[in-house]
Formats: C-alpha cells, structure tokens, sequence
C-alpha cells in the first residue's frame, strides 16, 4: 500500500519543517520529525477535506494540532495539500505578517481549524467538535441521508496529556461515547525539559481505557502500514473514542534524537544535514519533488473534490425530501436568527424583581424555542446558573439530539469543548458556572477571544452577595481581569430587561466571546422603558435617571446589582438638595466603542464629582470617576455571612454612597 513516493511525502514533511525553522531561526523541529509518518498517513489515506474549496464544505473530516508547537509540521501538510500557503510561507514562518505565525492560528492560515498552543486544549476543541458533529448527526441526519458524518482526528503529544484539561476533556469523550474522536499520540517520552519519566509515569493507555476510550499502539511510529492499519481500526469502532499510540523517536534523524535538546530550538546547518543524510535527502532547501505534490493530488485532493461533491448531490437530494430540515440546517451554519429577537425575549414590568440568573434562564427558554442551533449547560450547576432547556432532553449516549449537556465539574474541558462546538459550525452554544471560577476557564476564554469564536458564557453568582459560601466563592477581581482581555465582550446587566438585552447583543456578536456576568439574588427592575434599557445595554453605557437640573451636581455610576443602589442613593441626595444623576455602563467595552459625543453625554466632562459603585475590585473605574471621584468596590477578599449582611458591611449601602458623594469638593 505504501511506496517510494510515500516515503518521500513523508521526508518532505520532514525537510519542509526544519528548514523552515532553521531559516526562522526559531521553532520546535523534534516533532515534525518523528511525527510526520503518522500525519502522512492521515492526510494521504483518511482525510476528508477538499482544499479547492478552503473550509467552507461542512462535512469535511476536522483535524487539530493539539501539539501546536509542531506548526511547521502543519504548514508542510497545508502547503503539499493545496491549501493557500506557499513555499514563500515556508520561508517566512515565524516572521512579522508571515501566513505561518509561530503557533497554528485560526482564521489566519487557511486550513486551520484552530488555534493551537496552549497544551491540552486542542484536545479539548477536538472533544467540542466531535460532540458538534454528533449532535448535528442525530438532529439531521435520516436514512440513506448521512448528510452530518464525519471524524475529528487530533494529533496530540506527551505535555497534552499531561495537561490537566486533557483528564477532563478525554473523560468527558469517553463518558459521551465520541467514537468518531481519533486522537493520534505522539508518544516519544521527551517534553521541553527533559525526558518525561522524570513528571509523567502513568500508564496512559489504561488512564484513557478506564476513561472508556479504546487504546490501540504502534510501536513503530516510521511503519506507516501499521499507522495505516490502527486508524482503520479506529474507525470501524463506533461506540468509544480512540487513542492511538504511536511510538516515536522525538526529533528522528537529528544527531540529538530522542531528548529534549531537539525539541524547541533548530537543529543548525549541521544538525539538518545529518538529518537529511538519515532520511537520504539530496535536494536543495524548500524542494518539494514532483512525485509528492502528485501523490497528494490523487489521494487527498482527488478524495476530498469526490467526496464534496457526493455530499453535494446527496443534499440535493435530501432537501428535495427533507426540504424543512434542510432549510434548517443551513440556517443553522449560516446563524439565521430571528428578526424579532427584542420582541420576543422576556420583557419585565417596574414592579417586578428577579435575579439575573432567573431572566437568564427565562431568556435562554424562549430562544431556544426559537432558534433550533442553540444548545448548552453547565458545569455541574446547572439548577445554579438556570441553564436548563426545559422540555429538552440531554446530550447523552444514545440520544445526542438532547440540548442540555452535563459537562460535569470540568470548568477547564467545558469552556475548550465550546471553542469547539462554535468552530465547528452548525451551533451557538452557551456554558455556566459561578463567575469567581472564571479562573479555571481563563485559558479557554483566552482563546475564545483569540478565534473570534462567539462562545456564551453564563456566569452567576457574581458578587460578595453570594454569602455564606464565603471568599471562595465571591468574585473580587474577576470582572476586571475579563475586561481587561482583548476581545472579550463582558455584560453585567441591572435587571431582568437589561438581561434580556444583553443576551440579544450576545447572539447577533459573531466575532467574539460574550461573558454574561449575572446576580443571584433578585434585583428591582430600573424605572426605564424597554426600549431604553435595549438601547443602553447596546450602547454599554446609558442614563438610568437624570438630574432635574440641565448640569448635573454629580453622577452616581454602576454596574449590575449596584444600579437600584445608587437610584435609591439618588434619591437620599435629593432630599439633601443634590441633584444627581445615575448611569448604568453593563459593558465597558461596548461603551468604550461609542463615539466622543455620546460618551460625553453620558458622562458629561464639566460634572466632576463622581461616585463609582461596584461590588469588585475597583481596578478599572479610574477612567469613569476622573481626578476627583470616589471609587466604591472591593479590594480584599470577601466574607462568610448572609450576603445583606456582607454587602452592608462592605459599604454597599445608601448611607455609604450618599456620604461619599458629600465628601466630594469638586
């Protein structure tokens, strides 16, 4: 089954890679080359993709670089593949404004279907996809009509596995029984520092049996019929996800093989000729030999146009059946959403009080009823967060049409598995926890924001109120250090109506994450229209109530629960004879992109005595209160107490806001 020729594609992947990285000066050669027997035998043989037309077949198989440090290796493959990445690419990896940046970027280098780096969450992404397309294939697909059927393959290597998310991600897949989830493992014993026995002696494959997954090896990670033959396998078993271990040398070829001291720096001229002669490589720098791109162009490319075209003629067919279901499921990639999102979310009259967990939660009911690609959960808090889809069944073994998944208490693997879902296309997905754990999802909303993946996170429990569960429990810094991560859209509403709001914003953003971060204890709705909230939370700053005076005496500015706060501060002021006014800003970034002279009619420059009130940290809030306001948050921990309690004794009181405004001489 395999050649001269494969052999040579192989040693193309090997060469294009360190010679790449050795012009660049900078790179990670050790797995390209022990790797590139494995992804050869993948892309040539297994994958379903068609680079003709880029990304845009939905069907098509999904590969991750886990291992995203290999990116030489990846844009090897892409170029031999016929993907828009050019020997000149290859020349430029790593440069300023290169196609082939350091690490592997989604949206950057065509054909990559994520952004890989960070150890162990490619893995987690790939989890995400497979689960995406399981439940694209229940809800769509009928007799005869496999129109959503494809794999998701992941190469993954030592420092993935060590990764905590890769615990939490590869149970999570075996427990879901993702038998379409093919990770192939570049065993070869060897992290950055060193060789792995000295942090990592677990026997990996029970680890992932006792997971549910099935664990197959290749001792031999240069045979590639023995690859070839395990990846079969792999895939004629449907009822559990695959790991494929395959023995390799780290850096294969290299005088220095097989330690750390291939893994991360170029071999150097002499280094990459000792290679070259092991691999019997007599071509100049960048060479790519005719039989290569000719063997890619009658197994890959041939395979991939085929294929795509056979799922083209086959819905064709199905929307000639199925028309409903076919309408439905391009609406679903396309994101159609309904024209009349405002009107049909939940609206709340002035003499109500809810939590914003609970509007939450009415919201996501109502549009789940209306938009059929919106599913989502929690980690193992769903009656917490309200995340549940009632009348809805549970993503599950058996029945992946269910549009409430159980992530367990796997924050970390929860938020990855998202970044995959949305990548993969077909879904918008939300996912909750209490917002103080942010912290066990930063990573992944990192790379939320850096895909541009438009992931919904539903925090709750978003301050000291929460109470008695104490400081471990109650977010102090969380809200600024999400508001301080690049493309990352963070909304606090005030009330029910502002929730509602923010949820419309969250749907119709395509092009970034949007963290919701809501009460849990009930909040009075702001003495506004509907429309107004609407319109403030789109703008992430707005009057709440103004002064009756034309110049304000001063501005009571807040976020969240705080808002009812300072109207009812407003009000004591008034009767002091102080006319103030009060802002709302649920976002600062959506403010921040408003323009000069809307900004400044919010936030009027001439009125300089300013009260900023928000329960967490007050990093951030200089820019609202200027040189002579009054900051009111939390710069310490919080406390175990009944959450009035610890609000009050935290100065979120009207006593406190009013006294501090006096203090005010401006």
């Amino acid at each position: 089954m395999f050649d001269k020729t494969d052999e040579l594609g192989v040693n193309t992947i090997r060469t294009l890679s360190i010679e790449a990285i050795q012009k660049a000066n900078s790179g990670h050669p050790g797995l390209p080359m022990d790797a590139a027997p494995m992804a050869y035998v993948l892309w040539t043989r297994h994958l379903n993709i068609n680079p003709k037309t880029h990304m845009n077949w939905v069907n098509r198989d999904r590969f991750i670089l886990s291992a995203g440090h290999g990116s030489a290796m990846l844009y090897s493959l892409l170029h031999l593949a016929g993907f828009n990445v050019s020997i000149d690419d290859l020349k430029h990896f790593r440069e300023w404004g290169s196609n082939t940046p350091g690490h592997p970027e989604y949206g950057h280098t065509d054909g990559v279907e994520v952004t890989t780096g960070p150890l162990g969450q490619g893995f987690g992404m790939a989890v995400g996809m497979a689960m995406a397309e399981a439940h694209l294939a229940a809800k769509f697909n009928k007799p005869d009509f496999p129109i959503m059927d494809h794999f998701t393959y992941t190469i993954v290597g030592d420092g993935d596995l060590m990764e905590g998310i890769s615990h939490e991600a590869a149970s999570l897949a075996g427990h879901l029984k993702l038998g379409k989830l093919i990770a192939l493992y570049d065993s070869n014993n060897v992290s950055l520092d060193g060789p792995t026995s000295e942090t990592f002696t677990e026997n990996e494959g029970k680890r992932f049996e006792s997971y549910g997954w099935q664990h197959l090896v290749v001792e031999d990670g240069n045979d590639l019929t023995a690859i070839n033959a395990a990846i079969e396998l792999a895939k004629r078993t449907p009822d559990k996800p695959s790991l494929i271990e395959i023995k390799t040398i780290i850096g294969y070829g290299a005088p220095k093989q097989g330690t750390n001291a291939v893994h991360g720096s170029p071999l150097g001229e002499d280094g990459i000729k000792a290679a070259e002669k092991v691999y019997g490589w007599n071509y100049p720098d960048f060479t790519v030999p005719k039989e290569v791109p000719n063997r890619f162009e009658t197994t890959l490319k041939a395979r991939g146009m085929e294929a795509e075209n056979d799922w083209n003629k086959l819905f064709k067919s199905y929307s000639e059946k199925y028309p409903e279901l076919a309408q439905t499921f391009k609406d679903s990639f396309a994101g159609k959403l309904p024209t009349n999102l405002k009107k049909i979310l939940p609206h709340y009259a002035q003499d109500e009080s809810i939590a914003t967990r609970a509007a939450s939660s009415k919201a996501i009911n109502v549009l789940a009823k209306n938009i059929p690609y919106l599913w989502g959960g929690s980690a193992d808090l769903s009656s917490s967060n309200k995340t549940m889809i009632a009348n809805s069944e549970n993503f599950e073994p058996g029945f992946y049409t269910g549009r409430n998944i159980w992530f367990g208490v796997r924050e970390f693997a929860m938020a990855a598995a998202m970044n995959g879902i949305v990548l993969h296309g077909g879904s918008r997905v939300f996912g909750g926890t209490f917002f103080v754990f942010t912290d066990y999802l930063r990573g992944a909303i990192r790379l939320s924001a850096l895909q541009h993946a438009p992931v919904i996170y539903v925090l709750t429990h978003d301050s000291i109120a929460v109470g008695q569960d104490g400081p471990t429990h109650e977010p102090i810094e969380q809200l600024a250090s999400l508001r301080c991560m690049p493309n990352v859209q963070v909304l606090r509403p005030a009330d029910g109506n502002e929730t509602s709001a923010a949820w419309e914003i969250a749907l119709k953003t395509t092009d970034k994450p949007t963290v919701l971060v809501l009460s849990r204890q009930p909040l009075k709705t702001l003495p506004i229209s509907i429309d107004t909230a609407f319109y403030g939370v789109t703008k992430g700053g707005y009057v709440v109530k103004h002064s009756k005076k034309n110049t304000a005496d001063g501005l009571l500015i807040a976020t969240g629960s705080e808002v009812n706060l300072a109207l009812t501060a407003q009000q004591k002021l008034h009767e002091q004879n102080v006319d103030v006014t009060v802002v709302s800003i649920p976002s600062f970034d959506r403010f921040a992109r408003q323009s000069r002279d809307y900004r400044e009619k919010v936030l009027p420059n001439d009125v300089k005595r300013r009260v900023t009130i928000e329960a967490g940290s007050t990093f951030g809030w200089d820019q609202f209160a200027g040189e002579h306001g009054v900051k009111i948050g939390i710069n310490r921990f919080g406390a175990s107490a009944p959450g009035d309690v610890v609000l009050d004794k935290y100065g979120f009181n009207v006593k406190n806001v009013v006294n501090k405004f006096l203090t005010i001489k401006a």
